[in-house]
């Protein structure tokens, strides 16, 4: 994937006296700190340039978003309109079906001689699936530098990272917002704990990037070999949960850590500042949270699926589902960071269960919804305490409503029944009574 360019996009492009402000010690630039709703103009003034973009460039896009006036989507909730696209139905089955014609299935602007125009990307990486992603020719080209700012990496020092080089971005695109805040690089990539760990101690690096779990294998490691302690001071870990176990474990070390949210599709999405309060968005996306299996945003609070649309020129993605769940935090960050807060990582969305021999996903759970207006937040309940002994799969959907009227529960009963193909208890509860943790469907079988 590739970076939004400064010169590509004006509405987000760096203000005057960003130098300033990062020499100064508080913030990457001025994005960081401009007033909400100038960032929102900006965002919303780039929104339509960048469907027509992808539409014109993007021929998967372009089939996906052909009913869309792109000149019309300039606000969140038009935005909201336009169909979610997924990494396993849109992009993996189409590139299964066209990689013999392009590798990158409709969805990047850019490719080399003879691949979708001419060539213009510098590298092409495979992450599993396998799914095909290009490096376009700017230098950050996934944002990394940002959140490795707020991590409190400076220039000058040296950033030991030990992402992968192999195939997939990670490396690489962690090396290049080092690179671009002014740091030197190891590039250790992964395995060769040895190897890594002597260099650490010959080169004695400040800065780690990498996964926690190998930042800890690392210094057990060092441990039993007798190094008292690791030169690492900071760090910005991804890729893995990062519970507050394991940042107090680290800072018992002397290391203070932080992590950042980003994806080989879409680069940094959001990242920790120093009050670490939340994830604080990247300035070069749009993020909708929005109702597991469904395009509907949520309420503010709510768990949710992350839907993002990359402003990258490059490979410019519109509501790409994320499968990953949060939520939106209120207020602003304590940092002075004005941008929008999410709580971080807080599981998957995919809940597609199989019952008696039928797939049941939440995108049933949520066509069932859209067909009776009064009903809230539901919830399908597999298994547990509504299922006898005999009928371990029996299903029971819960759904909040305010007033509900005559006939609604048979209703919904026939609706589950018409949609899912499976025979299902339905339970009205009252607003709220619902655990607020993005399940919609919640399967208590034993496994």
């Amino acid at each position: 994937m590739v970076v939004v360019t400064e010169a590509k996009l004006a509405p987000v492009a760096v203000a005057k006296g960003s130098r300033a402000k990062r020499a100064s010690g508080l913030y990457f630039d001025a994005l960081d700190v401009r007033a909400v709703s100038e960032r929102e103009r900006a965002l919303m003034a780039a929104l339509p340039r960048q469907i027509a973009h992808a539409m014109t460039t993007a021929p998967a896009l372009g089939h996906i978003l052909r009913d869309v006036n792109a000149s019309c989507v300039t606000s969140r909730s038009v935005l909201a309109t336009l169909p979610v696209v997924r990494k396993h139905e849109d992009f993996m089955e189409r590139q299964a079906a066209r990689t013999a014609h392009d590798p990158f299935a409709g969805f990047s602007a850019v490719g080399w001689s003879g691949v979708h125009g001419p060539s213009s990307v510098r590298r092409v990486f495979q992450s599993p699936g396998p799914l095909y992603e290009p490096e376009g020719h700017g230098g950050d080209f996934e944002r990394t530098a940002r959140a490795m700012f707020a991590a409190g990496f400076k220039p000058g020092e040296l950033v030991h990272n030990s992402f992968s080089y192999h195939l997939t971005p990670a490396g690489a695109m962690m090396e290049a917002g080092a690179l671009a805040l002014g740091c030197a690089v190891f590039p250790g990539g992964t395995g060769n704990t040895d190897l890594q760990l002597r260099a650490i101690v010959d080169l004695r690096p400040t800065c780690y990037v990498g996964t926690p779990s190998f930042l800890k294998v690392l210094l057990e490691r060092a441990a039993a070999q007798g190094i008292a302690r690791l030169s690492f001071t900071k760090a910005l870990v991804s890729g893995e949960a990062f519970p507050s176990v394991a940042r107090s474990w680290l800072q018992e070390r002397g290391i203070d850590a932080y992590q950042c949210y980003v994806t080989a599709e879409l680069g940094l999405i959001a990242y920790e500042t120093a009050p670490r309060e939340g994830m604080v968005l990247d300035e070069g996306v749009i993020v909708e949270i929005v109702r597991p299996g469904t395009g509907d945003p949520v309420a503010e609070g709510e768990i949710g699926e992350v839907v993002v649309t990359s402003l990258n020129p490059d490979c410019p993605l519109i509501r790409f589902g994320t499968g990953d769940l949060s939520a939106v935090l209120p207020g602003p960050c304590p940092s002075g960071r004005t941008n929008v807060r999410i709580r971080g990582w807080l599981g998957r969305a995919n809940q597609t269960a199989k019952v008696r021999g039928m797939f049941v996903s939440p995108q049933q759970v949520a066509e069932v919804a859209r067909r009776h207006p009064e009903v809230g937040r539901t919830r399908l309940v597999i298994g547990g305490s509504s299922a006898s002994a005999w009928e371990p799969d029996a299903m029971t959907l819960k759904v909040e409503v305010v007033n509900a009227a005559s006939g609604l529960h048979e209703s919904l009963v026939a609706s589950m029944r018409e949609v899912t193909k499976l025979r299902c208890e339905v339970e009205i509860v009252v607003p709220n009574s619902l655990p607020n943790d993005g399940k919609v469907i919640d399967d208590l079988r034993e496994q």
